[in-house]
C-alpha cells in the first residue's frame, strides 16, 4: 500500500451507496502533512511536463491543488460552481452533473485566468463519474490552453470516470484507486497500480455527462 492508501484504511469510513468518507483528514478537515506528500507525489508524476498553472473546482479540491502548487511554484486557479458579484469580464462555463450531491452545476472561471499560453495540470479529490473533469478539460480547450495532466487523489475505480478520461488520451494520476468497498466489513480493495490496467469487456455502461462549454 502507498501512503494515501494506507491513510484511507486508516480513517476511511465506508458508508452504504458505495460512500467513502474521507473527511477527518482530507475533504474537510486536512492533514496539511498528508498533502504535501500528495503534492510532491503528483511532482514526481508529472516532472516531465511543462505544468505552469493549476486548475480544480471548489471546494474540495483547493486544498489539495494550493498545497500541489508549492511544488510546481505555480499559480492555482480554481472553478466556481455559482456566479458572484466579485466575478467580472468574460467567463468560461460549463454545465456539469454532480455525482455526490445529485445535482447540476454550473462550473465558472473567468477567461483572463486562462490564455493559449498557459499548461495546465487539473487536480481534484475524487473521481467518480468524470463529469467534473470533462467540464473542467473543455474549459481548458476553449481558452486554447493544453491539458497537460490531471490527478486525482482518490478514483472510484468501479466507475467509469477513470476509464473514459484515459481514453480520451489525457494522463490521468490517481494516488489511490478504489475497486470494491463494503460498507458492512469496511472492507476496501485498491487497485494494484504496479500491474497494466485490464480492459473493460465492454458490458460496463458508460456514464453519460451533461456539459456544454460556452464563451
Amino acid at each position: 500500500m502507498n501512503f494515501l492508501e494506507e491513510r484511507i484504511v486508516k480513517d476511511g469510513v465506508v458508508k452504504e451507496g458505495n460512500v467513502l468518507k474521507v473527511d477527518s483528514f482530507l475533504n474537510h478537515q486536512m492533514d496539511i502533512k498528508l498533502l504535501d506528500q500528495m503534492g510532491a507525489e503528483f511532482k514526481r508524476r508529472f516532472a516531465d511536463k511543462p505544468i505552469n498553472k493549476i486548475l480544480t473546482i471548489e471546494a474540495s479540491g483547493i486544498g489539495i491543488a494550493c498545497i500541489a502548487a508549492q511544488h510546481f511554484n505555480v499559480p492555482v486557479v480554481f472553478a466556481k460552481k455559482s456566479q458572484s458579484i466579485n466575478l467580472d469580464g468574460d467567463m468560461y462555463v460549463a454545465e456539469v452533473e454532480s455525482f455526490t450531491h445529485k445535482c447540476i452545476n454550473h462550473v465558472i472561471v473567468a477567461q483572463k485566468f486562462l490564455s493559449p499560453e498557459d499548461h495546465v495540470l487539473i487536480i481534484d479529490d475524487f473521481l467518480a463519474n468524470g463529469c467534473a473533469l470533462q467540464g473542467l478539460i473543455q474549459i481548458v480547450q476553449s481558452s486554447g490552453a493544453t491539458v497537460e495532466g490531471i490527478g486525482i487523489a482518490i478514483e472510484k475505480g468501479f466507475q467509469s470516470g477513470g476509464r473514459i478520461i484515459r481514453n480520451l488520451g489525457f494522463q490521468l494520476e490517481s494516488l489511490a484507486i478504489v475497486d470494491g468497498m463494503n460498507a458492512e466489513t469496511g472492507e476496501i480493495q485498491f487497485r494494484d497500480q504496479s500491474r497494466p490496467e485490464t480492459e473493460n469487456a465492454g458490458e460496463e455502461k458508460e456514464e453519460i455527462c451533461r456539459s456544454a462549454t460556452l464563451d
